[in-house]
C-alpha cells in the first residue's frame, strides 16, 4: 500500500507541475531565448512577437500569455499564486469552470476551487495583491497544486498591474492540420530573441526543477519495498517453522525436494497476492482520505502503478520463500518423528 501511495504521489505531484501546459491549446511553446524552463525562470518576449509568429508559415493560432507570481492576502496571510493573463478572445485561459464565468472586464479574476473552499472565497467577492483588488467572477477545477495555485486574469489588465504594457510571458502555438509540430518549431526559432519547445521537452524541463522532491519520495519507496520483503518473508518463514511436522510426512512418504519447494512458493505466491490486493484497496481508500482531508494534494493511482504493486508482491514473495525454502530442504523426516 505504501509504495502505491508514494509512487500515486509523485504522479500526482508532477501532473501538477505540468497542468498548465497539459490542458492549454498550441503544441510549440515560444519563449525568451536563454530561458530553461517555466517553472523557476522569467520569460519576457517584447512587443510584437506574437504577430511575429502568426505570420510564419503554418501557424494556425499564437496565443500569447502573460505569467507572474504573486502572493494573495487571505486572512492575515499570504497565498503564493501564478497569475495568468490570457485573451479571453484567444484562450490560454482556465479550461473548466466549476462556477461562474470567465474574466470579461476590469480585474476579474477566475481562482481555483479547492482555494476557494480552504480560504472561504466566493463569487462576488474579491482577493487583494500588493494593494489592488480583484473581483472574483468564477472559480476553476483541477488549478491548484500541493505548492502553488492558478489564478486566471485577463491580459491586459495584469500588464497594468505589472506596468508593462504589451509584452509577453510566452506564446502557445497552434499548428495548421498537416504542419509537424518539430518543423514549426524549427521555424520560429529562426525569430530573433525567441527559443521555440515542443510541449513535452518544456513540460520535462519543468519537471527537471522539481526532481529534488522526488527523490526522497523514491527512496522511501525502495524503502517501504525492502520493509515489505522482510514482512512477508518473516511470516511465511513462521509459517513454515509452525508445519515442519507436516512437511516431514509429505518427505517421509516420498514427496522430492521440488515438490517442498512448490509448495512454499506457492503458499508465498498466494499469501503476497492476497496482500497486494488488499493493499491496492486500502491504497484507494487512503488516497481518497488524504484528497479530502488535504485537497491541495493530488494522489494519482494509475493501472501501471496498480500493475506495479501486484509485481512487487510477486516479487516480496520470490524473495520471502528463499528462507523458508531452506528451511524444507534441511528438513529432515526422522527429526520431525522423533519430536
Amino acid at each position: 500500500m505504501l509504495i502505491l501511495l508514494l509512487d500515486g504521489l509523485v504522479r500526482g505531484m508532477q501532473r501538477q507541475i505540468t497542468v498548465y501546459l497539459a490542458n492549454t491549446p498550441g503544441s510549440v511553446v515560444a519563449t525568451q531565448v536563454g530561458v530553461r524552463n517555466l517553472a523557476a525562470d522569467n520569460s519576457l518576449l517584447p512587443p510584437g512577437t506574437e504577430d511575429d509568429i502568426q505570420k510564419i508559415p503554418g501557424v494556425a493560432r499564437a496565443i500569447p500569455v502573460l505569467s507572474q507570481s504573486v502572493f494573495f492576502e487571505l486572512h492575515d496571510r499570504k497565498i503564493f499564486a501564478y497569475l495568468i493573463g490570457y485573451d479571453p478572445a484567444k484562450g490560454g485561459g482556465p479550461w473548466r469552470l466549476a462556477q461562474g464565468r470567465e474574466p470579461r472586464q476590469g480585474r476579474e479574476v477566475v481562482v481555483d476551487q479547492t482555494l476557494a473552499r480552504l480560504h472561504g472565497i466566493k463569487v462576488g467577492q474579491t482577493v487583494e495583491v500588493g494593494g489592488y483588488r480583484f473581483p472574483v467572477v468564477g472559480l476553476s477545477a483541477g488549478t491548484n497544486s500541493w505548492m502553488t495555485t492558478l489564478v486566471f486574469v485577463r491580459k491586459v489588465e495584469l500588464e497594468r498591474y505589472l506596468l508593462i504594457p504589451g509584452l509577453t510571458s510566452f506564446v502557445l502555438v497552434e499548428p495548421q492540420p498537416g504542419v509537424s509540430p518539430q518543423i514549426l518549431k524549427e521555424r520560429i526559432n529562426q525569430l530573433s530573441g525567441v527559443t521555440a519547445w515542443l510541449k513535452p521537452e518544456l513540460m520535462a524541463a519543468d519537471l527537471r526543477i522539481y526532481e529534488g522532491f522526488f527523490q526522497p519520495l523514491r527512496l522511501m519507496r525502495g524503502i517501504a519495498f525492502l520493509v515489505g520483503v522482510l514482512v512477508v518473508g518473516l511470516v511465511i518463514y513462521t509459517a513454515t517453522v509452525e508445519r515442519q511436522r507436516e512437511y516431514g510426512v509429505l518427505k517421509a512418504i516420498g514427496a522430492g525436494n521440488a515438490r517442498m519447494y512448490g509448495l512454499v512458493l506457492s503458499q508465498a505466491l498466494v499469501m503476497a497476492f492476497l496482500g497486494a490486493l488488499l493493499a491496492v484497496l486500502l491504497a484507494y481508500l487512503v488516497a481518497w482520505l488524504i484528497m479530502v482531508l488535504r485537497p491541495q494534494f493530488l494522489v494519482v493511482l494509475e493501472p501501471s502503478a496498480i500493475l506495479l504493486a501486484l509485481l512487487s508482491g510477486l516479487g516480496m514473495a520470490l524473495l520471502s520463500a528463499i528462507a523458508p525454502v531452506w528451511v524444507v530442504a534441511r528438513l529432515a523426516p526422522a527429526e520431525v518423528f522423533r519430536r
